[in-house]
């Protein structure tokens, strides 16, 4: 395979263990739209920034955008940042405890018996007490990716969705999961991860932006919009990856975490909040106001098969602005935790 423009042997993007992550379908979805005439793209539901990343390596200049602050400050890592690292005298400070500090317990006393143990808990605190003493914005936004991601790796099914610490800690034998993996210490991971992070850095000579927002809020001009937004399966389940992720999310407001939490769940999720891409009533009248918002720019959805609202009923709405759609199918591709042997995925493009 014939590298991108941008790539070398440094700069290359992080493993991921994200709910719903392109990582594996970048080379696919580049080679559907490689042909189009665009100079500038929105990643407008970001994720991961999978696609942002590779469009940057195309030499496109890329918008990042997503609702969450743990996701926004990963495009600000990944795509934004253009040569800051993480030195290694500046990750011995972040892994070290300091005279003159006094280290907030917030996860201590609101996690426990959650996600971690005692002692990996007092080591959130502490790490991102000490995360949030950083005064370079890149340098922030690399340290809060390398601690999510150990935070994601130290999880049964890389999510925080219920209270099972259990799981890692049950001596028994098991058909999933990696216990080696999750009993690594923390240091270990976040080191890891920084080295990750430090090596997906790269200049495309571009000026790339990371935005957290509402994708119908963004406020550039762009050639091609590249939209994956939460699938709502058939049944009318949605993929809500701020109740998936409150944990990281959290993390970003970690001062004001507690008024946020919903104490009357057992895992400690983030207050509830409504949003029309996670509502089966609502997420169609939300395709139609984001295609209308982005016609003169080509327009590009990522979809499953069996999602709602339906193939036929997706393609109908992006004909009411765009002249030209096409279909293009992936086949079948099977999501980590997925159930669902039957959705394939497509890639819808107008034009």
């Amino acid at each position: 395979m014939q590298l991108p423009l941008f790539q070398n042997a440094i700069a290359r993007f992080p493993s991921t263990r994200y709910q719903g992550s392109k990582a594996k379908l970048t080379d696919w979805i580049w080679e559907q739209i490689k042909d189009l005439a665009f100079k500038s793209a929105l990643d407008a539901f970001g994720g991961t920034g999978a696609v942002a990343y590779r469009l940057k390596q195309e030499g496109k200049q890329v918008f990042y955008n997503d609702v969450l602050r743990f996701n926004a400050l990963i495009g600000k890592a990944l795509i934004e940042n253009q040569s800051t690292r993480l030195d290694s005298a500046t990750v011995e400070d972040l892994l070290n405890q300091h005279e003159g500090i006094t280290y907030p317990d917030f996860i201590q006393r609101t996690f426990p018996d959650i996600y971690y143990t005692d002692a990996e808990n007092a080591w959130i605190d502490q790490t991102i007490t000490n995360i949030y003493r950083l005064e370079h914005p890149e340098q922030f936004a690399l340290a809060v990716f390398a601690l999510c991601q150990a935070c994601i790796i130290k999880r049964p099914y890389n999510l925080f969705h219920r209270k099972n610490l259990y799981v890692r800690l049950a001596e028994v034998e098991r058909s999933f999961g990696n216990k080696t993996t999750w009993d690594k210490p923390f240091e270990t991971w976040f080191r890891f991860f920084v080295d990750e992070a430090n090596q997906a850095v790269f200049d495309n000579g571009q000026q790339n932006r990371s935005y957290n927002m509402d994708a119908l809020d963004f406020p550039e001009s762009v050639d091609l919009i590249y939209i994956d937004p939460p699938y709502i399966s058939r049944q009318g389940v949605a993929v809500d990856y701020r109740d998936f992720y409150h944990f990281l999310e959290g993390l970003t407001f970690y001062s004001d975490w507690e008024a946020q939490v919903d104490f009357a769940s057992k895992h400690r999720r983030l207050l509830r909040q409504q949003s029309p891409w996670t509502d089966k009533n609502q997420i169609a009248d939300a395709f139609d106001r984001l295609f209308a918002r982005f016609r003169e720019s080509i327009i590009v959805v990522s979809y499953r098969s069996d999602g709602i609202p339906g193939e036929s009923a997706l393609v109908h709405l992006l004909e009411k602005y765009k002249s030209h759609v096409r279909v293009v199918p992936y086949g079948h591709y099977k999501y980590v935790l997925s159930k669902n042997a039957r959705s394939g995925e497509l890639l819808l493009i107008g034009t």
